[in-house]
């Protein structure tokens, strides 16, 4: 499944561990709604490594473990949905090296998607001992190149890898129907392979209608903080979950917004949780900004960092026994010891 060969480092420890599936079993003791393995949701990729929302790092993120990938869609000036985040191109591609600023920056909707492609995603593209399969790795990605990317490196390594797409925009109704459309064309149109998600209200009540009307399933998610009104839980005090629960299946909000009973509460209703973001510095700062949150029962970590958070995972549920490479019998020890004491130190 997994090209040891290809990897280095930290991702080493992580390809010892074995790639779960959107589909893992019950865990006895499990605080998660199901009663499943929490899930390691990567957040644009894996952007603490390599370029966010890119080919490349889709496919480290899911070397390291992901069984998730978060990825954040815009549409350009001509109706093409790419995987952006920023509504402009500045941040993350060359854009100022290629073209002058239009209408005072550089707007996704400013440009077509044919001027786009002239464009590379900036930042680090070397990660050791990995080389990406695809054959343009650093470009700016339609969506749907994202989806058959997605498809091709499950087909081709037996994995279930599905996608949390985030409509990066403000109510559009036109960019919603895009969304739906092109998940479906690509075959992500199961709760298993697929869930949409966005800050904004509007979007996700129409995401939920949209789904409906095809006659299809996908998870659904409310991005924002919890808030507590005073009586009920809220999401960034719009809605409260009792609404909510009643046209979607996940809330993901802020870690640091999240307390016990905002997850018991959204587990009575049936609604899973997810955080957002986990950037830890290292394994020993993963333990520390987990702890909590397993104890409390939470459905999903959204993480720049799969690698790290995989690894705790693995501790914490128990990660299913593989044989090591040959040569590799001491490091694999090592991880036991390391998760080992880092329980120890969770636990005291």
């Amino acid at each position: 499944m997994l090209t040891l060969a290809r990897l280095g480092g930290a991702a080493i420890v992580a390809a010892l561990l074995p790639v779960m599936s959107a589909q893992a079993a019950t865990i006895p003791g499990a605080k998660t709604l199901d009663g499943e393995r929490a899930i390691v949701i990567a957040h644009r990729g894996a952007p603490a490594y390599l370029p966010e929302n890119s080919i490349g790092g889709n496919e480290l993120s899911v070397d390291m473990g992901a069984e998730y990938i978060e990825t954040d869609v815009m549409m350009t000036k001509d109706g093409v949905l790419i995987a952006m985040h920023d509504s402009t191109l500045t941040r993350t591609t060359d854009v100022e090296d290629i073209y002058a600023p239009r209408n005072g920056g550089y707007r996704v909707s400013d440009f077509t998607y044919e001027e786009i492609q002239a464009l590379t995603l900036t930042g680090n593209t070397d990660y050791p001992g990995y080389t990406p399969t695809d054959g343009d790795p650093w470009r700016v990605p339609t969506f749907a190149d994202m989806l058959d990317a997605l498809t091709d490196y499950n087909a081709a390594n037996g994995t279930n890898v599905g996608i949390l797409t985030e409509g990066k925009y403000g109510y559009s109704s036109a960019t919603n129907q895009a969304v739906i459309d092109t998940l479906i064309e690509k075959g992500y149109d199961t709760p298993e392979k697929s869930a949409v998600q966005s800050f904004d209200f509007d979007n996700v009540a129409e995401y939920a209608e949209l789904i409906g009307a095809a006659g299809v399933d996908m998870g659904v998610a409310q991005l924002g903080g919890a808030f507590f009104n005073g009586a009920e839980w809220t999401v960034s005090g719009v809605k409260t979950l009792t609404e909510l629960a009643g046209y979607m299946d996940t809330v993901a909000v802020s870690y640091g917004s999240i307390q016990q009973s905002f997850i018991e509460a959204a587990h009575a209703l049936g609604l899973k949780v997810f955080a957002w973001t986990f950037r830890p510095t290292d394994l020993e700062d993963a333990y520390a900004d987990m702890a909590n949150f397993l104890e409390w029962g939470l459905d999903g970590f959204i993480t720049d960092n799969p690698d790290y958070v995989g690894t705790v995972l693995d501790d914490y549920y128990g990660a299913t026994p593989v044989p090591l490479p040959a040569g590799l019998p001491l490091l694999g020890a090592g991880v036991v010891a390391l998760g080992f004491m880092r329980r120890k130190r969770r636990e005291a």
